[in-house]
């Protein structure tokens, strides 16, 4: 296992919105702000600022243990963070896992689909992942919506990580490259990257 990870060896992305980088100390406060909160409750939380920060030590400590994790979320124009994206796999994770969080107040701008979308692109690519699952609270609606449009399906044979979430299955790279439904995901991140967009309906990442 690679145990020589540094924030500077974090490989950065870039799309038209967002720079994702490696988590660093000064992110954390956006990060506590958002696991004491409700919008953690999908995630185990609300967590007291305790186990945010042992958390967060985690997010940081990943990298180093597995040579992937989550990404921090930059905006591009304001260098603000919005949230994270990137693989996944604590201890006990039955697979490998595409998973994401946005901050309180920056949902409903495509942030998500957009970093998660990257994100996925450089696993498959970069690290060669032929296959990966987001493992989802089903009451959490917005992020089973987000799956979906990233082309994610209920994977009922794949084991789940403690039987109270359910496994979506991300298409395969062969099955994704210079498909209909990459080119609808890449059309829909453009909508976002315009200014005049204004989605209908409910706020969805």
């Amino acid at each position: 296992m690679p145990l020589s990870f540094s924030p500077s060896s974090i490989p950065v992305i870039e799309t038209e919105r967002l720079i994702l980088r490696g988590p660093e100390p000064q992110d954390y406060p956006n990060f506590k702000a958002t696991f004491t909160s409700y919008r953690a409750r999908f995630m185990g939380g609300p967590l007291n600022p305790y186990e945010s920060w042992m958390l967060y030590a985690a997010e940081i400590g990943h990298w180093q243990i597995r040579g992937f994790g989550m990404w921090m979320i930059h905006d591009r124009d304001t260098d603000e963070t919005c949230g994270m994206a990137g693989g996944w796999k604590p201890a006990m994770w039955p697979e490998a896992e595409i998973a994401w969080v946005i901050w309180p107040g920056k949902a409903g701008r495509g942030i998500a689909l957009e970093a998660t979308h990257a994100v996925r692109g450089y696993l498959y690519g970069a690290l060669g992942w032929d296959t990966a699952v987001s493992y989802i609270d089903p009451k959490n609606l917005d992020s089973i919506r987000l799956a979906e449009r990233l082309g994610a399906v209920k994977d009922p044979d794949a084991t789940p990580v403690d039987g109270s979430d359910t496994v979506y299955r991300h298409p395969a790279p062969a099955a994704l490259a210079g498909t209909q439904l990459a080119h609808g995901i890449e059309m829909e991140i453009g909508h976002y990257a315009d200014p005049l967009f204004k989605p209908k309906g409910w706020a969805i990442d």
